[in-house]
């Protein structure tokens, strides 16, 4: 029986925190700017309301996110990266840049298939 490496691999660790289909994205969006609820939802058209709940929650209690309720009306949330959301920006640029090398990657791949 594999043991739960959770806590204590870091790939295993990084893979479970990380394993949202919209993470990335979300962690994205927040990296740009605090958010309300409303505005991801509109950044990220093809997600239903109740999965980006769940996401944000999720994150929330993986503390990547943090979630500010003020208290007026009508209520607002606020959504931003943590401190330790925030330890991830370095990671999010090379996973751009690593996509962008993708993208041309397979641009180049695309072009030989047809040449």
């Amino acid at each position: 029986m594999e043991k739960d490496l959770f806590g204590i691999c870091p790939y295993t660790t990084a893979q479970k925190i990380l394993s949202g289909k919209w993470t990335l994205l979300i962690l994205y969006h927040l990296s740009v700017q605090t958010m309300r609820f409303n505005e991801l939802q509109r950044a990220l058209p093809n997600m239903t309301q109740a999965t980006l709940s769940k996401q944000l929650h999720m994150m929330v209690e993986n503390g990547l996110v943090v979630r500010k309720a003020y208290n007026q009306i009508p209520p607002k949330v606020e959504y931003s990266l943590s401190e330790l959301g925030q330890k991830f920006l370095p990671v999010l640029s090379a996973l751009e840049t690593w996509g962008k090398d993708y993208i041309d990657y397979l641009k180049i791949k695309l072009r030989n298939k047809f040449s």
